[in-house]
């Protein structure tokens, strides 16, 4: 790779600021993430069933990581789902999304896209209007340049 004088700089600069000031990069810790799900679900530990959490086993790419939710219900009064939370564990900020459905929302599923920093657990919480709480959980393994990671 050839840099110029410009790029050059700007890199120095960078490394020195970074090292002047200390700067860290934290990433979150599972008592980090336990804490937010307790949180979300209140006080309640969550069950296993009813939602799934469809995440590649292996991503190439951590910028843009594909994942889909669903959640078994009827979206009637009986059998509604408030919320679904995503986290991820190892990530600076584990809050990846919150989607809050209704019952014109027809069915609780969602996707989106999301960036992994590292190898780690995708969770995904469903917060139902009964007060009960469900938890899937996905381990994505995250390759840089083709390598595992």
């Amino acid at each position: 790779m050839k840099m110029n004088r410009r790029q050059v700089l700007g890199l120095t600069a960078g490394i020195a600021l970074v090292s002047a000031t200390g700067t860290r990069f934290a990433f979150a810790d599972a008592p980090a993430t336990e804490k937010m799900i307790m949180d979300f679900a209140g006080g309640k530990m969550p069950a296993t069933g009813k939602i799934t959490l469809t995440a590649p086993e292996i991503a190439e790419n951590g910028n843009t990581v594909p994942i889909s939710v669903a959640v078994e219900s009827a979206m009637t009064d009986g059998d509604m789902v408030q919320s679904v939370l995503i986290l991820a564990e190892g990530n600076p900020n584990p809050d990846v999304a919150t989607f809050h459905f209704t019952a014109l929302s027809g069915t609780a599923a969602a996707t989106t896209r999301m960036r992994l920093a590292k190898t780690q657990n995708v969770i995904a919480i469903a917060k139902m209007a009964d007060g009960s709480v469900f938890m899937d959980k996905k381990e994505v393994k995250v390759t840089i340049g083709g390598c595992g990671g």
